[in-house]
């Protein structure tokens, strides 16, 4: 899937992985609920209508918050390109985001003025959607954007910006190219679809063909796509059909039919014969694919299909995973899923060879497990626990209105896809009904056909394999004659005045209330209450997390975390795997910077059985030495991963370079530790750091969900309340800079054949976490942090060099670092650290916040508080800052206020005190033989770096 602005910057994860040790919990017998009382839970009772000129409205009531979801779904994708204009659909949704005749500008700086949250835009084979989620009261204002920009875009549509759109665009698919595997799409597609098919290219199309597309080409592919007949528009949230019919009458009446949709059909193709293929490219570990074009989501065969999938490799207890990891061990990884779209779906299966292990040997196992798999079919334990988990994940999503899984996008992919809006409840019945004879009669007729065997080995990219990324040979269907000319654009008509509405009043946020609890062993317990779906979750929080690892030995604590779900006193890892899947649950481990944290999601009907497989596992790993030696080398693997990623080698990179590696925070910010400290832990270091870190004297329980504090107290209790400190002391971290001078200078690590290079720098703030400085994060929206900031408007709109660029200031306890982060074009990467440099320093000196920024800012901030909160993943993350941090519990409750009374001196002030940019050390990652020229050029020290071990 290919998006627009925000969503997809490349956001600086502090995320990395950990674990715990006591008495044996005792094995619930508690049996969990039947999946067929799951499925009749999950519903989104909705009502339509349509208008006259054939706009279909889809409106679902739901009262839990004061926001609604706009999704609007234009059923055009890649699939209606011509010959020649691949890309085009997706080029298309990028200029719909750069203003219309009644609103021009940037479309995201307008909903950032409204307070939107979950918004982008996205395109893909088969549609075009645009989403977002805002506060009720400015529904007016952005049904007229979307409205506006249906009905009266090509007025605004200048050279200029489909110049500039071109290029972000071609930026992003230089970003995606850039990764490791970033060419399989192309071959997959080139393999498995026959010339003319019109799922044979990608979306996001060839540098030639984006080069082509002309202002004519827009004009005509707005008229014949983009009526109101072709689209499908939901409105889910805080609103009732008589208001949205009133609202979308005002907006889309009166706007004209466009012409009558023709669909582009698509058959599900079958390879005459296998196809193998062999690639080379920058990565750690051999990858073995295996694909075949299956039915689209409309297909009867295709949930038994997926179920088929998941059994084979998608589940934690999958038979892959079984068979080649656990056991066998000649896999660090294996995946097998299902690629949805309408008219054909892509199966596919990956495996992740062991770095020492011969991959024919590997791949002609994999043939024989899945030949093995097809013959005898799965079991109907298996069945049942991939369908609760396809459940469970699906009630997960519902509890949004908007975003990316939650209602808005759930019923309009069914109307859009499938001329049924309550789609969604047909597969989830036929899920929980499907047996183990039609999983496995699906899979017999679909995965026993002729396959594409891809093989990507380390090594140099080919020409060849280069050249699949501009493969446009094939004839779709078209919207103009490819071979004829192109046509002069018109003179677009006269432009419509319509008003822009104002925003109605909004209420501040209401968080809701947090209620604090104590366990008989000291715990604390903090619980919020939320209904939306019948759905709880726990998280068992320590005060460790990466700043936390063992300096001799960086990796002790991702390895201890990555074992927690590995096997207890009483339970192996496959029992582990197993019993969440029956349960519908799902236990995860991991560390922030300064964090460690065991989180639950559980089904409220399986909560208590969820809960004991939480305190199993929190309180007994086991460090089982065959688990041990296999988590060992998976982690190295993931390592040497990392190393081939852009955006994970720098931030491997850059922070040691800040804080020095004698600070809690001088380590790689992926979490993962370094090799040698890996290769060198023992299991009795993993039992020492778990019992010194992960104990009940350091932890706190955090829940939210569908239950009562009444109700969970004495659930905790009994597995958590008898939990015992280890006689040992509790770990310590020391927090102290040492006074080492860090010049300013660049670092580049050389990655051969990169059609980008990835820019990250970064400097320490003169604020702390616990200083809670809300003014310089502030202040950082307007430099760097936001889709209108400084930066991006920069480097993306106006020079077109980077698909996304900005700034970040990382939310840790301590010391805060600002980071500069933008993937630019390799001719841009010297031109763009200048400009960069060059906007934070006047952002800094002459050209401070604005009282437009300002307002803009803060009107954002502040409207969008209300969406921030929907689900209980939210409100749990944000009592967690809170404890983290030392706010009190209505922190985010008093926020506007603080908002309110902030002013661009302030926030001149706040950024100013804070940070130093004579200070920023640079990190590129990029070919350095067509870098370094560049950077030399600059005026900073450039040295070569070096990842070591």
């Amino acid at each position: 899937m290919r998006s627009s602005p925000s969503a997809h910057r490349l956001l600086l994860s502090l995320a990395a992985s950990s674990l715990a040790l006591a008495a044996p919990v005792a094995h619930a017998a508690t049996k969990p609920a039947p999946i067929s009382s799951l499925v009749s839970a999950v519903d989104i009772p909705y009502q339509e209508f349509t208008l006259k000129n054939g706009l279909r409205v889809i409106v679902h009531t739901d009262r839990k918050a004061p926001v609604v979801a706009v999704s609007i779904w234009y059923h055009v994708g890649s699939r209606f390109e011509p010959a020649g204009k691949t890309g085009f659909a997706h080029l298309f949704e990028h200029l719909m985001f750069y203003g219309s005749e009644n609103a021009d500008g940037p479309f995201f700086g307008r909903l950032e003025d409204i307070g939107a949250t979950d918004w982008n835009g996205t395109t893909w084979f088969d549609r075009t959607n645009y989403f977002e989620t805002v506060p009720t009261g400015a529904l007016d204002r952005a049904l007229f954007l979307e409205s506006d920009r249906m009905g009266h875009l090509l007025g605004a549509v200048t050279q200029t910006k489909l110049d500039a759109q071109r290029g972000v665009v071609q930026n992003e698919k230089r970003m995606g190219e850039n990764e490791p595997y970033g060419l399989v799409e192309y071959a997959q597609l080139d393999a498995l679809m026959p010339q003319g098919h019109p799922y044979r290219h990608s979306t996001i199309g060839s540098m030639a063909d984006l080069n082509a597309a002309s202002l004519a080409d827009v004009q005509m592919w707005f008229k014949t796509h983009y009526g109101p007949n072709n689209a499908v528009l939901v409105l889910a949230g805080d609103i009732d059909v008589p208001t949205a019919k009133a609202k979308v009458e005002r907006w889309f009446g009166a706007i004209p039919a466009g012409p009558a949709p023709v669909d582009v059909d698509a058959s599900v193709p079958s390879l005459d014969k296998d196809v193998v293929k062999v690639m080379k490219d920058n990565v750690a570990t051999v990858r073995l694919y295996r694909n075949w074009v299956v039915p689209g989501v409309n297909g009867a065969d295709l949930p038994a299909l997926d179920l088929a999938m998941s059994i084979f490799g998608g589940l934690s207890s999958s038979r892959l995973d079984t068979a080649l990891v656990r056991n066998e061990k000649v896999a660090v990884g294996v995946k097998a899923s299902i690629q949805p779209f309408e008219k054909l779906s892509l199966a596919e299966i990956t495996v992740d060879v062991k770095p020492g292990v011969d991959p024919a040997s590997v791949s002609q196992r994999l043939d024989q497990l899945l030949a093995d798999y097809l013959a005898k079919g799965p079991t109907a334990d298996e069945v049942k626990r991939a369908a609760t988990r396809q459940v469970s994940g699906t009630i997960s999503g519902l509890e949004q209105v908007g975003g990316f899984s939650g209602k808005a996008v759930t019923l309009a992919e069914g109307a859009v896809y499938s001329n049924d809006p309550g789609k969604y409840k047909k597969d989830l019945a036929t899920y929980a009904a499907a047996t183990p004879k039609a999983v496995g009669e699906a899979a017999r007729k679909w995965l026993g056909r002729p396959v594409f065997r891809l093989t990507v080995e380390p090594g140099e990219r080919s020409a060849a394999d280069n050249a699949l990324a501009g493969n446009a040979t094939h004839r779709p269907a078209f919207f103009r004659d490819p071979a004829g000319p192109a046509p002069v654009a018109a003179t677009p008509p006269a432009p419509t005045k319509i008003a822009e509405p104002p925003i109605e009043p909004v209420a501040d946020l209401q968080f809701p209330k947090v209620e604090h609890a104590t366990l008989k062993n000291g715990i604390p317990v903090l619980f919020a209450h939320r209904d939306a779906v019948p759905t709880v979750r726990v998280s068992v929080s320590f005060d460790a997390g990466n700043a936390a690892d063992d300096k001799a030995k960086l990796g002790t604590g991702a390895m201890m975390t990555a074992l927690l779900d590995e096997g207890t006193k009483t339970r192996n890892s496959l029992q582990i795997a197993e019993a969440q899947e029956r349960l519908g649950a799902s236990i995860a481990a991991g560390s922030s910077m300064d964090r460690t944290t065991v989180g639950l999601f559980a089904l409220k009907p399986n909560l208590g059985a969820s809960l004991d497989l939480l305190a199993d596992i929190v309180q007994n790993p086991a460090f089982a030495p065959t688990e041990v030696e296999r988590l060992r080398g998976q982690l190295l693997s993931r390592i040497a991963s990392e190393k081939t990623q852009p955006m994970a080698t720098a931030q491997r990179l850059l922070p040691p370079l800040l804080y020095g590696q004698a600070h809690p925070y001088g380590v790689p910010f992926t979490g993962s530790g370094d090799e040698k400290g890996v290769k060198a832990v023992t299991r009795d270091d993993l039992v020492a750091f778990h019992g010194a870190w992960v104990r009940p004297d350091n932890a706190t329980i955090f829940a939210a969900g569908d239950t009562t504090l009444a109700q969970l107290l004495p659930a905790l209790e009994k597995r958590f309340g008898t939990w015992r400190a280890p006689a040992t002391a509790k770990g310590q971290k020391l927090f102290r800079m040492d006074r080492m001078a860090r010049p300013a200078r660049i670092v580049l690590v050389d990655k051969p054949q990169s059609p980008q290079s990835m820019i990250l720098a970064g400097l320490l703030t003169s604020k702390s976490g616990t200083d809670n400085p809300v003014d310089l994060i502030t202040a950082n929206e307007v430099l760097g942090g936001s889709s209108t900031s400084r930066l991006t408007m920069d480097l993306r709109e106006t020079k077109g060099w980077a698909y996304s660029a900005g700034t970040a200031l990382p939310g840790v306890k301590e010391t805060v670092p600002l980071f500069v982060y933008a993937p630019v074009q390799t001719d841009k990467t010297g031109e763009s650290i200048i400009a960069a440099r060059k906007d934070i320093k006047e952002f800094l000196t002459t050209k401070g916040v604005t009282a437009a920024e300002r307002n803009q800012t803060i009107n954002s901030q502040i409207l969008s508080l209300p969406g921030s909160f929907e689900t209980s993943s939210d409100l749990l993350a944000a009592m967690m800052r809170n404890t983290m941090l030392g706010r009190p519990d209505d922190y985010y409750a008093k926020l506007p206020d603080i908002y309110r009374a902030m002013t661009p001196a302030q926030l001149d002030a706040a950024a100013r005190g804070a940070i130093n940019p004579d200070r920023l050390i640079w990190v590129v990652i990029g070919d350095a033989k067509l870098v370094k020229p560049q950077l030399d050029a600059i005026g900073l020290p450039v040295e070569m770096g070096s990842l070591g071990e």
